[in-house]
């Protein structure tokens, strides 16, 4: 089935920055969150981000006209029951999730594939919400969704390759990069391998080894990396890594490795949750 219209689940920065990305790729997109300020906060960020494109010359004013024509927000989720094929957005909440797709198994057609963009938790389970089980798959993309080429594509426990393939080559028709992850395993690619230098990060930190500006600056220069791990989280949201390492520590058998420095916590105890909040590290 030819896909023409896709639902994003969520508004927030990862859901309008999918939204914009599939837009862009020609689609008709539902971006679809809980309230109306959630909605036009996200339609917003979309008209800013491409404001600034326009200013620089990447696309005209009538290309970003055309994207934004073709992105309807909406608070209904019977709004999604006509759509082809869905992104979910939200939270990083297990359960959330989960109910979200069971809602989303119950408004949409039974061919239509549902994928969500978790960053580390099991997509098996988020897919055993729903009756089609082998149609769903993870669809990771990264912070900014419009600039970052890749999307981790991660296999459930039933998804089938029909789902695998497709989720693919959607991937490709939004201009990314598309990995394959096998297995089901927390954290997959990417935040198997991210979360455990955060960490060593927080833990050099907290043992006076050198300053959160020292080591971000370390890392860029001395690995290439074009952000710090304070940088890094500053952005993508401290209570976010909190989040994923508590996870990740109860799904990999609780190893050490996996444990959450005393640090992260005084930081979200502080109030300084770091989404957007440039700095939030550097002034703790």
């Amino acid at each position: 089935m030819e896909i023409k219209k896709i639902g994003v689940l969520g508004a927030g920065s990862m859901g309008n920055g999918i939204a914009q990305v599939a837009s862009q790729a020609g689609y008709q997109v539902v971006m679809r969150d809980i309230e109306d300020r959630f909605v036009e906060n996200g339609l917003k960020a979309i008209d800013k981000f491409l404001a600034k494109s326009v200013e620089k010359g990447k696309i005209t004013e009538e290309q970003k006209k055309g994207i934004l024509s073709r992105i309807k927000g909406t608070t209904r989720m019977e709004d999604l029951k006509d759509v082809d094929f869905v992104i979910e957005a939200v939270f990083e909440d297990l359960e959330l999730k989960r109910s979200v797709f069971k809602a989303l198994d119950e408004v949409t057609g039974s061919h239509v594939i549902l994928t969500t963009n978790t960053s580390s938790m099991s997509v098996t389970e988020i897919a055993m919400a729903t009756k089609r089980p082998e149609k769903v798959a993870g669809m990771h993309f990264f912070n900014p969704a419009p600039l970052m080429k890749l999307v981790e594509v991660i296999r459930g426990y039933y998804t089938n390759d029909g789902t695998t393939l497709a989720v693919m080559e959607m991937s490709r028709k939004m201009g990314k990069e598309p990995v394959e992850v096998k297995k089901d395993t927390p954290g997959f690619i990417v935040n198997r391998l991210m979360i455990p230098h955060f960490l060593e990060a927080i833990r050099m930190a907290e043992e006076g080894i050198a300053t959160t500006e020292d080591i971000d600056k370390a890392v860029r220069l001395g690995l290439n990396y074009p952000m710090g791990p304070f940088e890094l989280m500053d952005l993508t949201g401290i209570d976010i890594a909190l989040h994923v390492t508590e996870y990740l520590y109860k799904e990999l058998n609780k190893e050490s490795k996996w444990s959450t420095p005393t640090l992260l916590r005084s930081m979200i105890r502080a109030g300084k949750l770091g989404r957007k909040t440039k700095g939030g590290w550097y002034k703790y």
